[in-house]
């Protein structure tokens, strides 16, 4: 057997199927091999996907998350092949990869490991194809910027050896264990990965051992493979940065001088607080900026027009007692701001219905409020529709105007309609186009052509430039179906300097994946919906249940002015609190039986998605990953979307 090919595995359900698609078709065309699934305990449905669509894989089932490390030596310990090679989940390798890879090794019998060369999302190299050991000068110039702003430098950015051409081969220090083909000889000698590294910097100790046992590593460009990034854990986050930096610190210490230890720590550490702390900052400040510009409008908005609202009304200014500015209208402020959040408007990119259904219905809670009040606290009802209808007009303009920068923080939903172009058969381009309508998704597939190496697909190809500069395209989907991944990674190669992203669409029943950055890893073109089986959660449902009703039921007066069956809104509130129905639950129409048992719900995550009533795959996956992604202000979000719907039947299917 030539390779045993093993990926570990945590919570990437469709980046792991489209890898392993692209793996089975490797495997043909080598002499023999076998792959080894290492799950560190997914909970998105990887486990019953691998057996029911990959039932020759091997797959090895953890029960908890052991990390990478540990989980590649017990694939290691069953491997049977030549070679193992080490392939991350979120790949997508050509059907001729492996193949070549085994043939390089076999033509070098010096190569301890091979690594390829690996392309983003968007065609882009990647520089980590290839690097160096983190000495104490290579990670100042790294963890410093140096090696960013030279990135060809042989001295500043000799962590990525950017001097060495990307397109050529050539002996290197460090792989990534995104990609690493291993003689299993040299394994059996060095013991394989070391266990302390729990995720980042077993590549480089592994390398470091390889090269010690008298081996050479090779970066071999001839093989390309896509590399999503970051699906696991995001490289933007604090656990990212922290278990990256701490694995250098792990490496240092095992292979350094104590004196190049202590330089290296002395770097690191300062760099893992400094870079923890930016990150919290940067991501209070845009969690907090539009909440707070809304605030700042609403308080700004007031002292211009209760003064004008006194004159209009008293002939004077003042009228108003003090109370009113210092806690009424930060009252009216915090309501607003509130709903606004509640409603998702202040998730990205920002949808201006989501901001404008949370000031409707943070009035209204204002109304009903300021109705049951003492007289002496009833100031004004215009000057509550004032803040309402200001907040709107104000909120909206200041949202369209931010949205001319290019800035992702003030990108608008549906800004602007995504044009997509299928590169896929006609059955394969409709199926896509059907299954992009099926989701609420402001996007059309606006051309379809050839698949690549098909008739006419190589002639049509050279024209996408043009393509893309005259119809205004924005991503290009390739059917996974039609066309084979070794074509998909050339025509990204060559379109590289396209300023379009790329998915691919998998085979029918799947979502169509990609990734096009490290910083917004892993788009799914899927119903983006902890997990209801936990008891925990099951008794935050019941008493978000209870208490929705007994709010429901105080706003009744209104709310039966917005529903569509009065009469069933009433039977739906005896209902709810009796425990006889959920407020939010599964949608109808598709079985549940491998889920958490709920009572029949009024509404779903999808009763305003527009999609085919028959379709029960869309519908069945929304309710697993609201299943699994359960919290109360899930269902608060739901509710407030679906405020027309709260009469209906019960268990009914409600999909518009």
């Amino acid at each position: 057997m030539d390779v045993s090919v093993i990926i570990v595995s945590f919570n990437v359900r469709y980046f792991l199927e489209s890898c392993l698609y692209s793996v089975q078709r490797a495997l043909e065309e080598t002499a023999g091999g076998e792959i080894i699934v290492v799950d560190n305990n997914s909970v998105d449905g990887t486990v019953p996907m691998l057996q029911e669509k990959f039932p020759a894989v091997r797959l090895i089932r953890n029960h908890e998350n052991v990390g990478f490390a540990r989980a590649c030596n017990q694939g290691i310990a069953v491997a049977q092949g030549r070679y193992v090679l080490l392939l991350n989940p979120d790949t997508l390798i050509e059907e001729n990869t492996l193949a070549k890879v085994v043939r390089f090794m076999d033509e070098h019998p010096d190569a301890g490991a091979v690594g390829v060369k690996m392309i983003d999302g968007k065609g882009n190299f990647l520089p980590e194809s290839k690097r160096a050991f983190p000495t104490p000068m290579v990670a100042f110039y790294k963890i410093f910027g140096l090696a960013a702003l030279f990135p060809r430098s042989k001295r500043f950015n000799r962590y990525y050896l950017g001097h060495l051409d990307p397109d050529e081969t050539h002996p290197v220090e460090v792989l990534t264990g995104a990609f690493m083909m291993l003689r299993a000889e040299v394994l059996t000698k060095i013991g394989g990965l070391d266990e302390e590294y729990f995720m980042y910097g077993e590549d480089i100790d592994l390398s470091y051992r390889i090269l010690q046992e008298g081996y050479r590593i090779y970066y071999y460009p001839e093989a390309t493979i896509i590399h999503y990034k970051g699906e696991s854990t995001r490289k933007g986050s604090l656990n990212y940065v922290k278990l990256f930096y701490q694995a250098m610190l792990i490496f240092a210490g095992k292979h350094f001088s104590p004196r190049q230890a202590g330089v290296i720590g002395m770097l690191i550490r300062p760099a893992i607080y400094l870079r923890a702390v930016l990150s919290a900052l940067r991501r209070v400040a845009e969690a907090l900026f539009y909440p707070l510009l809304d605030a700042i409008l609403w308080i700004g908005g007031y002292h211009f027009f209760v003064p004008v609202w006194e004159r209009i009304r008293f002939q004077t200014e003042g009228v108003y007692s003090p109370l009113f500015r210092q806690y009424v209208i930060p009252a009216y402020v915090l309501v607003w701001v509130v709903s606004v959040w509640l409603a998702g408007g202040y998730r990205r990119p920002v949808r201006l219905g989501r901001v404008m259904r949370g000031i409707g219905v943070g009035t209204l809670v204002i109304l009903v409020v300021y109705a049951l009040l003492p007289v002496y606290l009833r100031f004004s009802r215009v000057l509550i529709l004032a803040g309402a209808l200001w907040g709107m007009v104000a909120g909206v303009g200041v949202r369209l105007l931010l949205s001319l920068l290019p800035a992702e923080l003030f990108e608008l939903s549906g800004k602007k309609r995504k044009r997509i172009l299928v590169v896929g058969g006609e059955e394969e381009c409709e199926r896509i186009r059907r299954f992009l309508e099926k989701l609420e998704l402001n996007a059309e597939v606006v051309r379809c052509l050839p698949p690549v190496g098909k008739e006419k697909g190589e002639e049509r190809l050279g024209q996408v430039p043009d393509i893309v500069r005259v119809e205004g395209i924005r991503e290009i989907i390739f059917s996974a179906v039609d066309n084979r991944a070794e074509e998909i990674i050339r025509t990204m190669n060559r379109l590289a300097a396209v300023p379009v992203e790329f998915k691919v669409a998998l085979p029918e029943g799947s979502p169509i994946v990609g990734s096009t950055s490290i910083e917004r890893p892993g788009e799914l073109y899927f119903v983006e919906l902890n997990a209801l089986s936990q008891r925990t959660n099951r008794k935050k449902k019941r008493a978000f249940d209870l208490f929705s009703s007994l709010l429901l039921l105080s706003l009744s007066p209104l709310l039966i002015l917005m529903v569509r069956r009065r009469g069933g809104f009433f039977r739906n509130l005896y209902r709810v609190f009796t425990g006889k129905a959920t407020w939010v639950g599964y949608c109808a129409g598709t079985g549940t039986d491998d889920l958490p048992p709920l009572p029949p719900a009024v509404v779903c995550p999808a009763t305003t998605l527009r999609c085919d009533r028959t379709d029960p795959e869309v519908l069945k996956n929304i309710n697993l990953t609201y299943a699994r992604n359960y919290h109360p202000l899930l269902d608060l979000r739901i509710m407030i979307r679906t405020l027309p719907y709260l009469g209906d039947l019960p268990g009914t299917k409600k999909i518009v």
